[in-house]
């Protein structure tokens, strides 16, 4: 139980011995053992804000992965950078926020002192010198674990079923976010003691998401027609990537701007640095992309932006504006470049996740042990830091080094045996079958569309395997047209494709009572367009 009211200590003898003004407007906890408290409203607000900026974070990835991807999985990438905050939202308040930053936690590990947010309301917390209660603190860090799993989660695109994806979220929160988070922002952490400057997540969010989609993509392996024109497409809907990085690039101030935990100069000067980083990185991408194609790119200038963001994440509160201009045209340019690398190691990273949060995260990192200054981290009249090599502390670069080598490894090898524990649980492997990949995962595994015309013009393969046979599909309403439905096409396109050869096919197109066009690649977009007239609808083209 908790005593409140608004006030302001006028002056205190110990933590439970105050005389309080009645004129104030701090808000002045009691708890039940005596214990006096003075929280800040404005701050109380800002975080509160900007918890709500984060979470907008989330859909906004979710908008950006289903535009990038081919229309027949975007509405599944939604789903499941969407279902993120749920998934994770119960797992912070079971035990999450316990492990991650328990007072009474050790060096590697957390502990359940807060299981089920017991005591998680009115304390203070330390790392916003007590301005604010623990409720709020919990449930910002709450918006950032839930964040990290729909990141990575983009490296299931088109080929991984939904299931043991969001299995994987919640056991990959618990033994790898949550451990990473104990060792960098919990006051007993071994990273945290040891001076290793990362303010809002280089390691624990950037680093972790991208290497953990890296594995991802690995261990469910490429996608069908991998190699070939079947996958170079370009995406759907541009419109949903920029309304994506729109969301993304709003939150992050909100993301970096809240690191703080405080409304103040420190909180401002983040916010400057971070929409500066990002600035940098839209532009810097987007020249990258015209000198080579003399064209002004809107996805490269979105997927600039989100380089330069993720890589001022660690230093934003760190550094100053000039070192945010470089960090930002910096990490741009290398992942840029990256980007190819997955072609030459034989990756299918769709989203370019480990190129563009991995090793964004790394430069981030890397550059803040350079640049950050003592002076900057001090505009919250609170943290006193030796700053980089900019104020002459030398091994802080070191520090920085080993802290990005910790948080790959334990991140890659962590994921890797969830993966592959997960995988072994009937019912939960996590490749889909051919026919879902050949009819798109929205249909496979949520029989919902993204949008109406998604039905009526297929991609080729279903066509292409004898799919329409007696009748053309209807629309998303589900109506089959002619004598076929659509649950029964596809399973004449399955059973076509493996249980007849070539000629057989032929004959059986020859035979059909509608017309059928072979699909006819569209290039740039990893699609097909196939013609079909119905004889029951003569002239009419489908």
């Amino acid at each position: 139980m908790v005593n409140l009211t608004y006030g302001v200590i006028t002056s205190s003898d110990s933590d439970t011995t105050a005389v309080i003004a009645a004129n104030g407007t701090d808000l002045i906890a009691t708890d039940s053992d005596g214990v006096i408290a003075s929280y800040a409203p404005g701050d109380i607000a800002w975080m509160l804000i900007c918890t709500a900026l984060v979470w907008l974070m989330i859909p906004g990835l979710g908008f950006l992965y289903s535009g990038l991807a081919r229309r027949k999985n975007a509405l599944n990438l939604l789903f499941l950078c969407f279902v993120s905050v749920a998934i994770v939202s119960f797992q912070w308040f079971f035990w999450g926020y316990s492990l991650a930053f328990s007072e009474s936690g050790g060096t590697f590990f957390g502990n359940l002192r807060h299981f089920g947010f017991m005591g998680v309301l009115e304390q203070p917390v330390s790392a916003a010198n007590g301005k604010i209660p623990m409720i709020v603190f919990a449930i910002y860090q709450c918006m950032f674990a839930s964040l990290v799993p729909a990141i990575l989660i983009g490296a299931a695109a088109e080929r991984s079923r939904t299931l043991p994806a969001m299995v994987f979220m919640f056991v990959w929160t618990t033994l790898c976010y949550d451990p990473l988070v104990c060792w960098i922002w919990a006051p007993n952490g071994w990273a945290y003691k040891w001076g290793v400057l990362d303010y809002a997540g280089g390691v624990p969010v950037e680093i972790a998401s991208g290497t953990a989609g890296l594995v991802y993509s690995i261990f469910i392996g490429r996608r069908r027609g991998y190699g070939t024109e079947k996958v170079l497409f370009k995406p759907h809907n541009v419109s949903h990537i920029v309304i994506g990085t729109v969301l993304l690039w709003a939150g992050w101030l909100g993301f970096n701007g809240g690191s703080t935990f405080a409304a103040n100069l420190r909180a401002a000067m983040s916010i400057v640095t971070t929409n500066l980083a990002g600035s940098m990185g839209a532009l810097t991408w987007m020249i990258l992309d015209f000198r080579l194609e003399r064209k002004w790119s809107v996805v490269g200038f979105c997927t600039g932006a989100i380089c330069g963001l993720v890589a001022i994440t660690p230093a934003a509160g760190f550094v100053g504006a000039p070192a945010a201009v470089l960090i930002g045209v910096v990490a741009s340019a290398c992942c840029n470049w990256a980007t190819r690398l997955k072609n030459v190691a034989g990756i299918d990273d769709v989203m370019d996740i480990f190129a563009c949060h991995g090793l964004a995260g790394v430069v981030g990192t890397f550059l803040t042990g350079i640049f950050a200054q003592a002076s900057v981290a001090n505009n919250d009249a609170f943290q006193d830091i030796p700053g980089g090599w900019l104020d002459g502390n030398w091994v802080q670069l070191g520090k920085q080094v080993a802290w990005i080598c910790v948080g790959f490894g334990w991140t890659f090898v962590v994921t890797y045996a969830i993966m592959f524990v997960i995988d072994k649980i009937p019912g939960l492997h996590f490749r889909s079958s051919e026919e879902a990949e050949i009819i798109g995962l929205d249909e496979a595994e949520h029989g919902e569309f993204s949008a109406d015309y998604v039905e009526l013009r297929r991609h080729a393969e279903d066509q292409y395997w004898g799919g329409v046979g007696e009748g053309v599909r209807g629309g998303a309403g589900g109506a089959g047209v002619g004598n076929l439905s659509r649950q029964q096409s596809r399973a004449s396109a399955v059973h076509e494709a493996g249980e007849t050869t070539s000629s057989e096919r032929d004959l059986e197109k020859e035979k059909s009572h509608a017309a059928v066009q072979l699909p006819r690649h569209v290039p740039g977009t990893g699609e097909e367009e196939v013609n079909v007239t119905d004889p029951q609808r003569p002239g009419v083209r489908v």
